[in-house]
């Protein structure tokens, strides 16, 4: 990986030297010619980082360099920053003391001369080194990254049409609607592609598809190549022919002969003529079939193409004859099956309690494998061995071990990772370092997009690579286009989803997890620590990496003594510091509990969330961490802000929604931050005088703006705010005329929050809402009687949330006519207090998609009229306890997909019951989500 951290650092630098380029005169030679050392350098990574598993030389020089790029990024960084701050404080001295600061200086511009010069001469020597190794320089950089470091890989996964697997549970389904699709006459397919992450099965579905015997009656001729990562155009071209003509020898050597042209050309023809199946297995770029297809029919013809992939890219290449099947993990019955093929003979003799037991432990097992085959035929190919009841069990104490590395060199039974690893080996160098930081989250644990895009970009993982940047796509854009593509290569899933599809949560697989913290270990990218006590060993006694540590997860349980070692030697290069537990974790002391965050001087993030101690405070020495770009207390027990923040003149996201009941004093420092892009203000904040926010030019979040200590002109100047939640909290004073001079950004929001604490701020949260035309999210929450009338001629608005606002009940009317209006949730009373009928009316809410009614106990009857809500296809209710039965109007919602009912009344919940009086109103719905009722 080491190419991916001299491309970030040469981005960062880049940037750096252009942004503040007036702080570096004094080193500017020095530094060109290391961004220039760096980009010789740059040519021989591919190759070296492939190479590295090969040769120990190789691996040390590559680490060397990972560390040498990193140093020097930190010392030019660290550079930059010191001299901007000393001539903002030059000002205030007096003569002799600038003369003095002058000599200083020129002292420490020499010094830093040097270690920039010693560092680029050790990047010259480290090149010469791969050279002597017979590293090559590679150029194409974007291919990817490429070839795996051992040729037997490749000959492992080398896959063949003849070898048919036996005990293949959980395809038959796939299997019966592929092979209809394969074999139809009308409206057929010309490619199919079958994809999914790697181990799913997809070269067993293939293979049963290739041997089916509808299949082997419905076409003529047939060919399997295995698509390598390596491969040649001609090659591939070649074997399909000679399969399909099923040649001899002297046809097989005049095939040989054809130029590429020749033999694309009569491959073409014959796919066109005759009705084949051509299967290309494992295809892994776009690239590769785009240089593939060329010898393939683009017209009518009845041949067809199947191919299976990891990359949804490749299965979604646009081809209007083509059908994408997307593969899913064994559920759990077929998981277990599966393993019990493998691993339970059929004519074993073997007693009911053992059978028992070995399927109780063997289920446990199972869970590990999240239903993947390759995982369980690794698990399968460990117990076949084992007969007894207390070997399986010695399996099941050590199950993730096994099932990670396995135990014999059969390609069968080998381990998990390097299949999945594969993937990773094939990921372009700039993704590589955004898949790496996954690893820092615990197992199992859904990941904030939001939060990973922002962390992303604070770490410098992020660049622009085709100008996208300049052209109004923020950072954080081209963060969440990143993470679509490792979802797409099946190295990430899809946790949540918003109504639109975008993913607002995302999770890895827990085999792709230990293959992710393996390569993190391997690559000194991240170490994972445990439960800190004043007796542990140091982090640099226990790391095996080769390089220094740069990212630290440290996961806290109730044996914690202290949150971060202060005696360790590593903290002085550890650039990222995120904590996990903090919720469950009470400290036995808090007398300086984050007192050792100081040591942490090249930090860039550090994340410190649910930290529950309420006489903690922020050290002042916080301010020294000049490189801190992400820093999140939130839901924390941290009472103060210390003035020292204004300082970090690097920060992007700032987080300190912390505890509600905390009344936190903020100095007016934000104000010199002014690379912020997201301020997360607390609940309850006080500040003397008015916040001044009118100098953050780059911000694109602000939370909690108070109307009582911030002054909403400074919201006109901040040209590009997207998202802003505002708590009005008294009477303003010439709002009118502050929100005609702030018009057009106010125009520019997307996302709006309003929170109305007093009945008479009512007025004024409507005149704002009112300002936000171009708004897509709308969230209302406190007393508001009457909506803007003209609400329905906001031409963006597609989300609303209504939270305890006591609606007069006419307002209805102006909801069901917002014509774009796509999801609407309504909670806690939005309606007035006396409201006990909900009526949905024909023709109303015409685009609506979902619905959900939470905690309205006052409601007793929810009305459905035929033709309200055509398109809505999911619906939600829970926690309204004053309803007793479903309306009699949900069979008119034909297009509704999903259903869920929880936590309402027992009469309810026992009148949908399959056997219910009211079932018949919801048995339309294909997913029910019947949850429990209310006690």
């Amino acid at each position: 990986m080491a190419e991916a951290v001299v491309s970030v650092v040469l981005e960062s630098v880049r940037d750096f030297t252009i942004q503040e380029a007036k702080f570096l005169s004094g080193v500017s030679r020095q530094v060109e010619a290391a961004q220039t050392e760096l980009e010789f350098m740059q040519g021989f990574l591919k190759d070296a980082d492939a190479r590295q598993g090969q040769d120990t030389r190789v691996q040390i020089c590559v680490a060397k360099i990972r560390d040498a790029a990193y140093d020097l990024e930190d010392i030019i960084e660290t550079y930059g920053l010191k001299v901007d701050s000393k001539k903002k404080k030059r000002g205030l001295k007096n003569v002799l003391k600038r003369f003095a600061c002058i000599f200083k200086e020129g002292v420490d511009v020499h010094r830093i001369g040097a270690e920039i010069e010693n560092i680029t001469t050790k990047i010259s020597a480290l090149r010469s080194n791969l050279q002597s190794y017979n590293i090559k320089e590679i150029r194409d950089r974007d291919s990817g990254g490429g070839e795996p470091s051992l040729q037997l890989l490749e000959r492992l996964r080398r896959t063949y049409s003849h070898v048919v697997e036996r005990d293949v549970v959980g395809l038959e389904s796939n299997v019966e609607e592929l092979v209809m699709h394969l074999v139809k006459d009308k409206n057929r397919h010309r490619v199919v592609s079958i994809w999914g992450m790697g181990g799913l099965g997809k070269t067993t579905l293939a293979r049963q598809l290739y041997h089916h015997k509808k299949v082997r009656q419905h076409f003529h001729s047939f060919a399997w190549v295995c698509v390598s990562q390596r491969f040649q155009v001609r090659n591939v071209w070649e074997r399909i022919l000679i399969e399909l003509t099923s040649a001899t020898k002297e046809p097989k050597q005049e095939i040989k002969d054809m130029t590429d042209d020749e033999i694309a050309k009569k491959l073409f023809l014959f796919l066109q003529e005759m009705r084949c199946l051509v299967i290309l297995d494992d295809i892994w770029r776009t690239e590769a079939w785009n240089l593939l297809e060329i010898a393939f029919p683009n017209v009518e013809t009845e041949s067809t193409i199947l191919l299976t992939t990891r990359n949804q890219a490749v299965a979604s290449l646009p081809n209007r004859n083509a059908y994408r099947h997307q593969l899913q993990p064994l559920n759990e019955n077929e998981s277990w099956e599966l393993l019990e093929k493998k691993t339970i003979s059929e004519n074993a003799d073997i007693d009911l309690g053992m059978y028992t037991k070995k399927r109780e432990l063997g289920m446990n097992m199972l869970r590990h494998c999240k239903g993947l085959p390759l995982a369980i035929i690794v698990l399968a190919g460990i117990l076949a061995r084992k007969n007894t009841v207390r070997e399986w069990e010695r399996v099941h104490e050590n199950v993730r071990e096994y099932i990670r590395k396995g135990t014999g060199h059969e390609e069968e039974y080998q381990g998990a990772s390097w299949v999945l690893a594969l993937s990773y080996d094939d990921l372009p160098y700039y993704l590589k370092p955004c898949f790496l930081y996954l690893g820092h989250y615990p197992e199992d644990c859904i990941i904030s997009v939001s939060t990973l895009t922002k962390l992303w970009v604070a770490e410098g993982l992020i660049f622009s690579r085709q100008q996208r940047h300049s052209l109004g796509e923020t950072m954080e854009d081209i963060a969440r286009d990143w993470l679509s593509e490792l979802v797409e290569r099946c190295l990430v899933q899809v946790g949540t989803s918003g109504s639109t599809g975008t993913i607002k949560g995302c999770r890895i697989h827990d085999l792709v997890r230990d293959m992710c913290l393996l390569r993190a270990k391997e690559e000194s990218f991240l170490q994972i620590k445990y439960s800190l006590q004043e007796n542990t060993s140091s982090m640099a006694a226990e790391a095996t990496q080769l390089g220094k540590i740069r990212r630290l997860g440290i996961y806290l349980d109730k044996n914690a003594d202290m949150l971060v070692s202060s005696r360790d030697e590593t903290n002085g290069h550890v650039r990222s510091l995120l904590f996990f537990g903090l919720r469950e974790w009470i400290p036995k002391s808090e007398k300086g509990l984050l007192s050792s965050l100081k040591d942490f001087k090249v930090l860039r993030v550090l994340k410190v969330e649910g930290l529950r101690a309420r006489r903690v405070e922020l050290p002042s020495e916080i301010g020294n961490m000049v490189h801190l770009r992400f820093l999140s207390v939130r839901r924390s027990e941290i009472k103060t802000f210390p003035p020292s923040l204004g300082n970090l003149v690097c920060m992007q996201t700032l987080d300190f929604r912390v505890s509600s009941y905390i009344d936190m004093v903020i100095p007016n420092v934000i104000k010199k931050m002014k690379q912020l892009g997201h301020l997360y203000l607390p609940w309850n904040y006080r500040v003397k005088g008015k916040l001044e926010l009118s100098t953050l030019g780059h911000l694109q979040t602000l939370h909690n703006l108070s109307s009582e200590y911030c002054d909403l002109k400074d919201v006109g100047r901040l040209t590009n705010l997207r998202k802003l939640k505002i708590r009005v909290l008294g009477s303003l004073q010439n709002l009118e005329e502050i929100l005609k001079s702030t018009g057009n950004t106010l125009n520019r929001i997307r996302s709006l929050i309003v929170k109305n604490d007093t009945n008479s701020g009512e007025e004024q949260a409507m005149q704002i809402v009112s300002s936000c035309r171009g708004i897509y999210k709308l969230t209302l929450d406190g007393p508001i009687a009457e909506l803007p009338k003209e609400l329905h001629n906001y031409p963006n608005l597609t989300k609303l949330v209504l939270w305890s606002c006591g609606l007069k009940e006419d307002q209805m009317g102006i909801l069901e006519k917002l014509p774009n209006l796509t999801n609407l949730k309504l909670f806690e009373k939005p309606f007035e207090e006396h409201t006990k009928i909900l009526v949905f009316s024909g023709g109303g809410f015409p685009s609506l998609e979902f619905l959900l009614v939470s905690r309205m106990d006052q409601i007793t009857e929810l009305r459905v009229e035929k033709g309200a809500m055509p398109r809505l296809c999911r619906l939600c209710i829970q926690f309204c306890s004053g309803l007793t039965t479903l309306p009699d109007g949900m069979r008119y919602l034909i297009n509704l997909k999903e259903l869920t009912i929880r936590w309402m009344c027992r009469e309810l919940h026992r009148r949908i019951e399959e056997d219910g009086e009211d079932f018949y109103k919801i048995q339309h719905v294909p997913s029910l989500v019947i949850g429990e009722p209310l006690d």
